[in-house]
């Protein structure tokens, strides 16, 4: 397999377990602070925490290059596709919340088509089908959940994949860690914007700490994201994303004893197959 595909998946499948383990440390505190806040307090968190490895890593030099619009409004698609998403998730079942989200690799493929002129097999765009209906028997969405917050949930989809395509727009000369500031700001702004207009709840310390563990966790999430973005190609890397299903599953067990039924089972094989066939093709296409 080519370099860039296989840093792109690898990437891209470390992310989507970072991402799983901080949504799992922000489950335990959603029971006690406001989504907006709690994802206020996590931004500047992160946003701290990538300031420091910037410095550190010499980046800050080129803060001439945080100047870039295209930064800004990547963050400014992430931020809106966050809050769109959180609201959504209020208002829906979990599992078709999940489902819409997890479509995300569908929405990066047809943009990576239509923007990136990328050239897309049949063979991988049914293996990436498959993959999504192995998502589908994981979660097993309600019909009775699909109403106006649904589309909402979409509409963070179209953000999320609109965000990433954005990326590959992005000069290689900006370094991903200016990227990933940029993110954590926008986020942490959007966010602390809505708090101004709600109560402020009192944070105890094991909240606060647990948002810290999971703004490194964010942090790192959103820099492996951006290299797998510019990693490779798009429809190829983009379905890797089903992996964060199999690490909510696996954080589901450990944590809250949650084990799947005989369709998530079905449908955690499917997955596995996708990816396991995704892989293949692309091996054997590099041996042509």
């Amino acid at each position: 397999m080519h370099a860039d595909n296989r840093r792109g998946i690898l990437a891209m499948s470390l992310a989507m377990a970072l991402f799983i383990a901080n949504d799992a440390l922000v489950k335990q505190v959603s029971a006690t602070l406001p989504g907006p806040q709690l994802i206020f307090i996590r931004g500047l968190m992160a946003t701290t925490l990538v300031l420091i490895m910037a410095q550190v890593m010499g980046h800050l030099k080129n803060w001439r290059l945080m100047l870039n619009m295209r930064l800004w409004i990547r963050g400014s698609l992430d931020a809106a596709a966050s809050l769109a998403y959180l609201t959504a998730v209020f208002h829906l079942p979990l599992a078709n919340a999940t489902a819409i989200n997890l479509s995300l690799p569908l929405f990066i493929t047809a943009f990576a088509i239509v923007f990136l002129k990328e050239q897309v097999g049949l063979q991988r765009g049914l293996l990436i089908l498959l993959g999504f209906t192995g998502v589908l028997l994981v979660v097993q969405p309600s019909s009775e959940g699909f109403n106006v917050y649904a589309w909402l949930a979409v509409l963070a989809t179209l953000l999320h994949a609109a965000r990433d395509t954005l990326t590959r727009g992005i000069g290689l000369h900006v370094p991903a860690l200016l990227i990933t500031l940029s993110t954590a700001v926008s986020v942490a702004v959007a966010a602390g914007g809505i708090t101004l207009t709600q109560t402020w709840t009192p944070v105890d310390s094991l909240s606060l700490g647990l948002l810290l563990g999971a703004s490194l966790f964010l942090s790192m999430a959103y820099y492996l994201l951006i290299v797998a973005m510019r990693s490779g190609e798009m429809s190829l890397v983009a379905p890797f994303r089903y992996s964060g299903l199999l690490f909510a599953l696996l954080i589901g067990y450990v944590a809250w004893g949650d084990v799947p039924n005989m369709l998530g089972w079905a449908g955690i094989f499917l997955l596995a197959m996708s990816g396991l066939l995704i892989l293949r093709s692309e091996r054997f296409k590099s041996l042509d």
